[in-house]
């Protein structure tokens, strides 16, 4: 009896859905991205190691590149230098921030950085990709035209593991949906009093820990007028309010293991086959419509004045990406961008 192997399975996928990305491919025939990436046909696929430290701080070499990350609802591409790298002593966090390139790495679970060159179209791609423990692609870096290639080739000679062997995936663990949390099995008081409390937009972090509750859980528990439903496409009027009125904006997009964020201006928006964009010269977002089940309206209380976000999920509750008007630490939120907030329609 002959073997259908993976590689047979992916070159037939392939066959019958030509245009087709690796990840999609990966979630069709239920396997992770890194396998399919490890068998699949680019013109050369170089393994680097878990050295994830090195090769990053090694990227600025490379001039300017395009940072992506995605989720299963969104990708976001930033396109800079990737420079003013750090990481944590003590904790297994790192951090990129500069004027376009803003990443925050949780690396409890990274495990496997590739080196893949491969042919889209008429263009040779170069890329670095970043895999957690289970397979799944982390963060991506692609060289633009500006691209230092002597540098790409010289940081893949430099980490080169290809004579180590991989140790392969974990299985990942089953998802555990959380249980709905009631006023009646915490107190609703402390939590409440908490909210109106926090001095700072990353206090909320602590507060969802401490109360052992879910975003989503603790926007139906917050003190009242601080969090709305909106209809769950005001994403669409948001984005084109502020290309039209030339608010700066943040825009935050994470998977479990790394967090991109761009600030700035954006300015050319187009929807195009149920995907929302923006399609800017330094900043590419690319969203899907049709996964958006709730769209919340959250005001956080702050030592500078309430901060207030657009936060986008799944149906799973899994959150797809959340906006801000841009600031810093010490400015007051932008008057343009509670005005873009005031005209979004809520749920009734």
């Amino acid at each position: 009896m002959e073997t259908i192997t993976l590689k047979d399975r992916y070159n037939d996928y392939k066959t019958a859905h030509p245009k087709a990305r690796i990840r999609d491919i990966a979630v069709a025939l239920e396997v992770s991205e890194m396998e399919l990436l490890e068998i699949s046909t680019v013109d050369q696929l170089t393994y680097l190691g878990d050295n994830f430290k090195g090769v990053l701080q090694d990227m600025k070499e490379l001039g300017r590149v395009i940072a992506l990350t995605r989720n299963e609802h969104a990708v976001h591409e930033t396109k800079g230098i990737y420079d003013n790298v750090s990481f944590m002593r003590k904790a297994p966090m790192g951090i990129t921030h500069n004027e376009i390139i803003d990443l925050r790495y949780f690396m409890s679970d990274w495990a496997h950085v590739y080196a893949a060159i491969f042919t889209a179209g008429k263009r040779q791609l170069h890329s670095i990709q970043i895999f957690d423990k289970f397979g799944n692609a982390i963060h991506k870096i692609y060289t633009t035209p500006a691209s230092n290639l002597e540098a790409y080739h010289a940081l893949v000679k430099k980490y080169n593991q290809e004579n180590r062997a991989t140790t392969g995936v974990e299985k990942m663990p089953e998802t555990v949906t959380p249980s709905a949390k009631t006023d009646a099995n915490m107190d609703l008081g402390a939590f409440q009093t908490a909210w109106l409390n926090m001095k700072d937009t990353h206090d909320f972090f602590g507060l969802l820990r401490k109360h052992n509750l879910t975003r989503q859980q603790a926007f139906c528990l917050a003190p009242e007028g601080t969090t709305y439903q909106v209809k769950k496409h005001e994403i669409v009027k948001t984005l084109e309010l502020a290309v039209a009125n030339q608010t700066p904006i943040m825009v935050f997009l994470g998977n479990k293991s790394c967090l991109q964020i761009y600030s700035g201006h954006i300015h050319k928006t187009v929807e195009m086959n149920g995907w929302y964009n923006v399609l800017d010269p330094n900043f590419n977002l690319h969203l899907k419509l049709e996964a958006i089940d709730e769209a919340w309206v959250v005001k956080k209380y702050t030592s500078d004045g309430i901060v207030t976000s657009l936060e986008l999920f799944d149906k799973e509750g899994n959150q797809i990406l959340y906006c801000f008007g841009q600031r810093k630490p010490g400015i007051p939120e932008l008057g343009e961008w509670r005005k873009i907030i005031a005209q979004l329609e809520k749920l009734n």
